[in-house]
């Protein structure tokens, strides 16, 4: 068994079975036509419960050959231009590359002594996203799996640096459209629902300023201590940018720690056209990011950041045999700025202890294409939901909630000859899984005031607006499908 380790004696098995691996996905993504096969759960689920996992195929080969029934022909595929549905973006080479040298060196991001250069890779990568992002000079963070442990470690700085230790009193302000990690996080740091208080928004889905000074000042009349307010910069549902500047202002006012949820609107950083959507998030206590939604990188690959370095002590713990309380070592690596001689472990910052070297995909993908390449591409489906905006406006069989910030589109079917919205519910619902099911596109769903909606979330400079036409085209003939066969049985 040992000839499946990878090291120096099997470098050439290593070699040949990545490469077949490769090819195998590359033809996949070259001869797949569509984001879904339609295969439901019960035809797939007695394919693979039918594998004898303690029955060792001994071959890469087979067990590829095997992989293609149970997974790469029925997989999701988010790089097909109509895959609409949820916040995964295709990824870029340079970032699977990346991927494929972190997952073979396998180096834990915890400590200095299981990374080395990767740790200040990682370092370097945190301090340009919190200069793009205008933290000052005390800033750091750190990489995490994703945008609700960024959220759930920024707010449980929030909750340290409260003035207060009753967490019975500590309230956090968000948008009735932040993401639910907001609400999650609350139940985690056990400071229960009643905790997060929410925010309206107003027609274009942002934050309303006036209620959230209203509740600030509610709270504190009550002898509640406001402990952060969360801005969304581009919701989940609407993309939708809360008025960074004007809650800024509000969170200096009442003296409480100001997060940004950027986890999408992060790609707006390095836009060459609209960087300005992002003003205010520098006077941010903690920033979210998600790279893997609009910098095109791979699951995961994410960051928390904040604006002094020193809050992050919250987030340390230490052990004997990991990472013993700091004291200044004789040979230690060289500094990068801030560390001045003192082992660089970044376990000291992260709620996890074991983390991948996400960061190395980032890095590849901003040496291969910059900064620049990468804002290109988000401006692409940007401007791209300006166009989708525009056909679901003049389209009498839709209506479309929100002209676009980011790039997503929420609609809704309206047949003409139906008035009953249970009714078009139903059918929108259907003609949603009806296109899932045949697999020549993937949309969402969601809710507005109680009625079910569709959502297009385009994150793929490849869709087009034709793509776009013919897809309402299908849910249509798919929504009408249901709606005469569900009239004819009523009359």
């Amino acid at each position: 068994m040992r000839s499946h380790l990878l090291n120096d004696m099997t470098a050439e098995r290593y070699r040949r079975s990545v490469t077949e691996g490769v090819e195998r996905v590359a033809n996949r993504l070259a001869t797949t036509r569509r984001p879904f096969t339609g295969v439901t759960p019960d035809e797939l689920a007695p394919v693979v419960s039918a594998i004898d996992l303690d029955r060792p195929l001994g071959d890469a080969s087979a067990a590829l050959d095997e992989l293609e029934d149970v997974y790469l022909r029925d997989a999701v595929y988010f790089h097909s231009p109509r895959y609409l549905a949820h916040l995964n973006c295709p990824v870029v080479i340079p970032a699977v590359l990346g991927e494929a040298v972190l997952s073979a060196v396998n180096s834990s991001l915890d400590t200095w002594d299981q990374s080395a250069g990767g740790t200040l890779i990682e370092r370097r990568l945190i301090d340009w996203t919190a200069q793009r992002i205008g933290l000052g000079p005390a800033a750091d963070g750190v990489f995490t799996s994703g945008g609700t442990q960024s959220n759930l470690q920024a707010l449980l700085l929030a909750r340290q640096e409260a003035k207060t230790t009753d967490l019975a009193k500590l309230r956090i302000f968000s948008s009735e459209c932040s993401h639910f990690s907001v609400q999650k996080s609350a139940t985690l740091l056990g400071l229960g629902p009643e905790a997060v208080v929410s925010i309206p928004v107003d027609r274009d889905k942002r934050m309303q300023t006036v209620a959230l000074a209203a509740e600030l000042e509610r709270c504190r009349a009550e002898g509640l201590v406001p402990m952060a307010v969360v801005a969304t910069a581009g919701t989940t549902d609407f993309g939708s940018i809360d008025p960074l500047p004007e809650i800024a202002e509000l969170a200096g006012l009442y003296e409480t720690w100001m997060h940004v949820d950027a986890a999408y609107g992060c790609g707006l950083l390095v836009s060459p056209a609209r960087r300005h959507l992002l003003d205010g998030i520098e006077h941010a206590d903690s920033v979210t990011v998600d790279y893997h939604k609009s910098f095109f990188q791979p699951v995961s690959s994410s960051a928390v950041l904040v604006r002094d370095a020193a809050t992050l002590r919250h987030a340390t713990y230490h052990a004997d045999y990991l990472n013993p309380r700091p004291t200044v070592e004789v040979g230690a690596p060289p500094a990068s700025g801030g560390l001045r001689g003192r082992i660089p472990n970044q376990v000291d910052k992260s709620l996890q202890t074991t983390r991948r070297f996400d960061a190395l995909k980032l890095w590849m993908t901003l040496r291969v294409m910059g900064a620049d390449g990468v804002g290109q591409l988000f401006d692409e489906v940007c401007d791209l939901a300006a166009a989708g905006w525009e056909l679901l406006a003049a389209d009498p069989r839709y209506d479309v909630v929100v002209r676009p910030q980011l790039s997503t589109l929420v609609y809704r079917y309206i047949p003409r000859s139906v008035t009953d919205p249970v009714l078009i519910d139903r059918a929108n619902l259907h003609a949603r899984k009806a296109l899932f099911a045949s697999g020549e596109a993937v949309v969402a769903g969601t809710k507005v005031g109680g009625r079910q909606y569709l959502k297009f979330t385009l994150l793929n400079p490849e869709t087009t607006t034709e793509d776009i036409a013919a897809v309402l085209d299908l849910i249509a003939g798919h929504a009408e499908q249901f709606l005469g066969e569900n009239l004819v049985h009523a009359s």
